[in-house]
């Protein structure tokens, strides 16, 4: 089979291209480039995914390439990227939300606009295969493709790409999803793989948010659940639900975000057991292992990647999902993806919140 592996520069994609040449296939390689050399953002050359740091990926993926005598091609995503990634970033912290740019990155970026690159670019391929830690296999009654949690569960990606649809599902592999993160840079140490032990990326930007909101500062007030004034600000989109560090406001005890009103530029603060509520709506939905459903149904939800499910009960209506969790939950933000799984770890579904009860 001719598989196109999506490099990124770093260990676990280099092993995914080692181990699919391994098992007999023909393995191509390409990274997509976002980083658009004309933009004015004062990102530094930290590793992120979206930084000036991308000209030492695409050489460490050329090296990797070469060591395995692949063919590798850089494929120019940056205007799709700018008008979905960042334009979404964007609205959405600015309607008081707080987006997962992986999320929409991941769905029509890597695994739509990157393979669709590749093909205008006259690379033929069967499927296209990332070192994304994530399970997929094909329900053998229904035909279904079945995203599951991988087995490591330290570095399970599964939550990021649960908006993958059955048609991207069914030209994509996943190589790593069997492995332990230690397995991995093991192999790569022992084929002499140079980013062995080079460091995670963490984050989505290396530099200030505000590069890409690009918004005028504007004075606003921390205010309580009362609306008693307790300090400003200079806009509601430089803090998210949840925070507590940056906020220079004293009290007895430590405050954090509890909501943010976008049409009176407020902040509000509250103590940490404020900071917990009972469910979520969300809507956008996207299905995974199973078709929807409108029966309630018990499942064990995420609502961050790196957070251990936890159960609840699903109820859907339309595209509306109701989640109600069995122990409130800190910090329950609109903009975020809430994913259920079953207790298998297949994904079922999830979908973007939008109120929080």
């Amino acid at each position: 089979m001719r598989v196109l592996v999506g490099l990124s520069g770093g260990v676990d994609s280099a092993v995914a291209a080692y181990l699919l040449k391994k098992n007999g296939h023909e393995v191509i390689g390409a990274t997509m480039s976002i980083w658009d050399k004309n933009q004015i953002f004062k990102a530094s050359g930290k590793d992120a995914c979206f930084s000036p740091h991308e000209e030492e990926d695409i050489k460490q993926a050329q090296k990797i390439c070469a060591q395995l005598g692949i063919e590798y091609q850089v494929l120019d995503c940056t205007e799709e990227y700018k008008k979905i990634v960042l334009a979404n970033f964007k609205q959405e912290y600015l309607n008081g939300r707080t987006p997962n740019p992986c999320v929409v990155c991941n769905t029509a970026i890597k695994f739509n606009a990157l393979p669709s690159a590749a093909r205008k670019n006259g690379l033929g391929f069967d499927k296209f295969a990332t070192g994304h830690y994530a399970r997929l296999n094909q329900d053998e009654v229904s035909g279904r493709w079945q995203l599951r949690a991988a087995v490591d569960k330290s570095k399970d990606q599964s939550y990021f790409i649960y908006r993958l649809s059955q048609e991207q599902l069914a030209q994509v592999m996943f190589p790593l999803g069997e492995y332990e993160k230690k397995q991995i840079r093991e192999i790569a140490r022992e084929i002499g793989f140079e980013v062995s032990d080079k460091p995670d990326s963490q984050d989505f930007y290396s530099g200030d948010i505000n590069d890409i909101i690009q918004a005028t500062p504007k004075t606003g007030n921390f205010v309580d659940k009362n609306g008693k004034v307790l300090g400003q600000h200079q806009g509601f989109w430089n803090f998210t639900i949840g925070q507590r560090r940056g906020l220079g406001v004293s009290a007895d005890k430590p405050l954090y975000v509890i909501g943010v009103n976008k049409d009176k530029n407020e902040v509000i603060l509250g103590y940490i057991d404020e900071s917990f509520k009972q469910g979520i709506i969300a809507h956008n939905l996207a299905w995974s292992s199973v078709a929807p459903f409108s029966e309630d149904k018990d499942v064990w939800v995420k609502i961050r990647s790196s957070q251990k499910p936890v159960k609840a009960l699903a109820k859907v209506n339309g595209d509306a999902l109701r989640i109600e969790f069995e122990e409130a939950q800190k910090a329950l933000t609109p903009g975020q993806s809430a994913v259920m799984y079953d207790e298998q770890e297949y994904i079922l579904g999830g979908g973007i919140i939008d109120e929080v009860f």
